[in-house]
């Protein structure tokens, strides 16, 4: 397990950093100053710390904002599948380990698609670290699966025969233009770059393989959601759910689950779609900053939330009498 060098990073600007962990190097961004809160942010497919660029221009002035990129993604080491298992398990364990690398003992969890299931792992297992979880279309119940499921579920079932079918349901241009347009009826606001880069990164020798290792992995994460869900009940950590409304691979329902389990639970609907820091940055930072300024002065590790009105705010229309 590496270390990193003592250079503080500025209240404005980003670092970009590479630290060994388990004989890897794991790349990423680092903002704002070491003695604010932290916050750990952690992406989803087939994006990297580069989503977070959004948080980290609007966000370091008043916290410590910590993005990795996972093995297998960005600009961290991507080891041959041959001789790196792609599991959730071993992706939380890496994550776990940099956590410890960059010396940060205690943190807010920013939690999208993949960094749900990387996120809840940590959480579980060392929940006196964690301030509270900011979850952004991140999914711990099936009935936040959509349609799309069904190609995926086919290939957990038999993977040789739904190979091919799974990769041109979740690697092609077509689903990473997808994952971030959605149902959106205004795909003129969303940059293209932000698809086409992506889609080069899957498409560099070795890629397919370790998404499709990883992704066929996730049915651990879906056999978990009976743990995840009665540890939110249990805990009911502090918890801000954010979700953009135009996502096609999540569904809309999957906020009011949260809302379920953890009653007290600030639930926010974006006018965005699966990455919605891609339209939504401005909203999501406000919302991010005053959740995480009112945890400083919250107890060691978890507390628990009092009874309240639950809140479920739909910031795109007037609808709901809470909406500030």
């Amino acid at each position: 397990m590496g270390t990193v060098s003592a250079e503080e990073p500025t209240r404005t600007g980003v670092l970009y950093r590479t630290v060994r962990v388990d004989g890897l190097n794991i790349f990423y961004r680092e903002a704002g100053p070491r003695d604010a809160p932290t916050i750990l942010l952690l992406h989803g497919l087939p994006s990297s710390s580069r989503m977070f660029e959004p948080l980290l221009a609007r966000l370091s002035d008043r916290f410590h904002l910590v993005a990795p990129d996972y093995p297998g993604f960005g600009h961290s080491d991507w080891p041959d599948p041959g001789k790196f298992a792609y599991t959730f398990d071993n992706l939380a364990r890496i994550i776990d380990h940099f956590t410890a690398a960059v010396g940060i003992p205690r943190y807010g969890l920013y939690m999208q698609d993949y960094g749900g299931p990387v996120g809840f792992r940590l959480a579980m297992a060392h929940p006196e670290r964690v301030r509270g979880l900011i979850i952004q279309n991140a999914v711990a119940h099936d009935v936040g699966l959509g349609p799309a499921w069904a190609t995926r579920r086919a290939y957990w079932a038999d993977r040789a025969a739904h190979e091919a079918a799974l990769r041109a349901n979740l690697l092609s241009l077509e689903a990473a233009r997808t994952r971030h347009v959605g149902g959106d009826p205004n795909p003129e606001r969303y940059d293209p770059d932000l698809w086409t880069d992506e889609y080069a990164f899957l498409t560099k020798p070795g890629q397919a393989q370790i998404q499709a290792d990883l992704f066929y992995d996730y049915r651990s994460n879906v056999a978990s959601y009976p743990k995840w869900q009665a540890w939110l009940r249990e805990t009911r950590p502090r918890l801000l759910v954010l979700w953009g409304k135009y996502d096609r691979s999540f569904t809309i329902e999957e906020p009011e689950a949260y809302r379920r389990d953890v009653p007290g639970a600030a639930v926010h609907v974006l006018d965005g779609g699966h990455f919605a820091l891609d339209t939504a940055a401005d909203r999501i930072a406000a919302l991010v900053a005053e959740f995480m300024g009112s945890s400083r002065s919250a107890p060691q590790g978890y507390r628990a939330i009092g009874p309240g009105v639950p809140r479920m705010i739909c910031d795109s229309c007037s609808c709901h009498p809470n909406r500030p």
